[in-house]
């Protein structure tokens, strides 16, 4: 069928009329847009379903999100037969977010779910603790995360409170693709909606408290800038922080009012240094010690603290959770709590030094595929047979304990500012300290190459990169020979001096590779699962046996990734 033929489904009367004028005029104007926007469905990714707002299959609209909960609707009460099923909805503050969120409560409600409906934006991590908090059986939160504002999304979460997972995942997508749109049930049961205030913002913030603080020293004295960079944070991040005992808490006033515009940057991404411009400005005239960012659906955080200069310096995402890894873990084996069974969740595209990090302190360190849901699920298998501590993936985001199920700004930023106040009252800075691990475990530095690849062209462009860099995967980077290729969608890691295959299939297949040279040099290259991008990651490590040597390692590891940039031809 062709993109046209497609469209013209749209026009029949299954669709409102809203819909249907839309779609005429993308047809009588020969719109570019009407390609992009009919030629595939949406997809599944590591955070769910994604994409722009529009009419057509390939769009966030009222009708494929209610084919998604029709059919998310037609598996639950497959497997939840004879029960009360119950699904927690939360969404941010994008643009259309609240709307969407009452038609898919409205798509459930009219197939007999019950639905506890938040009234006003929740951070995502609320939502996955509410599930597990109020016993439900699943969970939706409407958000695109860090995406452009013309973006919105739908994560589906299940019992545990983590996102869905195979086998799940793939059923309920059966289920979704063989809804047809004049399935769907739109007409909702207000009576089997109850709604969430702000009482339950309480019961998760204690929950942060008690599951992300160890000892009580220099609060008092730590100065802070929070930033909620127009999103959901506004709720629990200001409360949970003064409620954790910090005194000093210079918000950023521009940015704390929610708008699924965010006028004030370009992109609401924690991970981009312009996205925090705003507050490291305020902290320059406060005199703050840690500068805080979350995304719009406060799953994820940046942090920028002192460097050695002076300065306040926007952490990567592994220099953050390397810094709260060990630290956890320090605090745990000072209560004594390390027995031997306990284990700390990673990602295949993280820093390898968490490796180094759980054997120093005789942990496990687990890892899975790029996504939070695939720590979750580590959770899960392992609830009752191991003790599951923390977990982080480059990406920004890290959680404390389990009892939130999804990576979790709030919990981690009362962690990061304990921290950066334990730190301050001996003297040093959350920098300073950083090296210090460094200095005992090696220095890891990593960059981020991501090349953006839009619309149909672009997804065919992707993939053929990637089967370029399988067929063809290179011989050395930055002067050191590649030792292993790991194709994780054909489940090998081949081993170059042995001219060998061995089998990997701990690990569920995804469309991604990762180059090890000899000298220790990790390169990842994956498609993203949610946006319209082919991303490298890229890790390089050297040793240090000082603070002094720190700038000139530091140097030299920078140099040697714009070397495997090179190498690759990302430039």
């Amino acid at each position: 069928m062709t993109t046209l033929e497609k469209a013209k489904l749209w026009l029949g009367e299954t669709f409102d009329e809203e819909t249907r004028k839309a779609v005429q005029e993308l047809i009588d104007s020969n719109s570019p847009d009407l390609e992009d926007s009919f030629y595939r469905e949406l997809e599944f990714g590591t955070g769910g379903m994604r994409g722009i707002m529009g009419v057509g299959t390939n769009r966030l609209n009222k009708y494929t999100l209610g084919q998604a909960t029709q059919g998310l609707a037609n598996y639950m009460l497959k497997q939840f037969q004879g029960e009360e099923i119950k699904v927690a909805i939360a969404y941010d503050v994008r643009n259309n977010s609240k709307e969407f969120g009452k038609l898919v409560a409205d798509v459930l409600t009219a197939n007999g779910i019950k639905v506890l409906l938040f009234k006003d934006h929740r951070p995502t991590p609320e939502l996955s603790f509410t599930v597990r908090n109020k016993k439900c059986h699943g969970g939706i939160v409407l958000t695109a995360s860090h995406n452009p504002p013309e973006y919105n999304g739908y994560k589906v979460y299940w019992n545990d409170g983590a996102q869905i997972v195979p086998p799940h995942d793939e059923a309920i997508i059966n289920e979704v693709y063989s809804t047809k749109f004049e399935d769907i049930k739109f007409n909702g049961n207000d009576d089997l909606i109850e709604w969430i205030g702000e009482e339950q913002d309480d019961v998760y913030i204690d929950a942060c408290i008690e599951n992300s603080t160890y000892q009580n020293v220099g609060k008092e004295n730590l100065n802070i800038v929070f930033t909620s960079i127009h999103g959901t944070t506004y709720t629990t991040v200001p409360k949970a922080l003064e409620k954790a005992g910090f005194k000093k808490i210079d918000l950023v006033k521009e940015q704390m009012i929610p708008s699924g515009n965010f006028p004030t940057v370009d992109s609401p991404n924690p991970e981009e240094p312009a996205a925090l411009e705003m507050a490291m400005d305020l902290a320059k005239i406060t005199n703050a010690d840690i500068v805080i960012g979350t995304d719009p659906d406060g799953d994820r955080l940046g942090i920028a603290v002192r460097n050695l200069d002076g300065e306040i310096e926007l952490l990567n995402g592994n220099q953050t959770n390397t810094i709260l890894t060990y630290y956890i873990l320090n605090e745990w084996r000072k209560q004594e709590r390390i027995t031997g069974k306990e284990f700390i969740g990673s990602t295949i595209v993280t820093s390898d030094i968490f490796f180094d990090i759980a054997q120093k302190f005789g942990v496990d360190c687990k890892v899975g595929l790029t996504g939070f849901k695939w720590i979750g699920k580590m959770i899960r298998d392992f609830e009752g047979k191991e003790k599951f501590v923390c977990g982080g993936e480059e990406s920004f985001g890290f959680m404390t304990g389990d009892f939130v199920r999804d990576k979790d700004s709030c919990g981690s930023i009362v962690l990061a500012c304990e921290i950066a106040a334990w730190c301050k009252a001996n003297g040093r800075t959350m920098y300073q300290y950083m090296i210090e691990i460094y200095q005992e475990l090696g220095m890891y530095y990593e960059g981020l190459v991501n090349l953006v690849r839009k619309g149909r062209d672009g997804a065919e462009e992707i993939q053929n990169m990637m089967k370029n860099f399988r067929e063809n995967p290179p011989k050395e980077l930055a002067g050191s020979l590649v030792e292993e290729v790991k194709d994780f969608k054909e489940q090998t890691n081949f081993i170059v001096s042995k001219g060998e295959k061995q089998v990997m299939n701990d690990i569920p297949k995804s469309n991604v590779l990762i180059y090890y040279t000899q000298d220790g040099t990790k390169v990842c290259v994956r498609p993203s699962g949610t946006e319209p991008k082919i991303k490298f990651y890229i890790s390089v490590k050297d040793s240090i046996t000082s603070e002094a040597d720190f700038r000139d390692k530091l140097k030299s590891l920078e140099a040697k990734i714009e070397e495997v940039r090179k190498d690759l031809k990302l430039d």
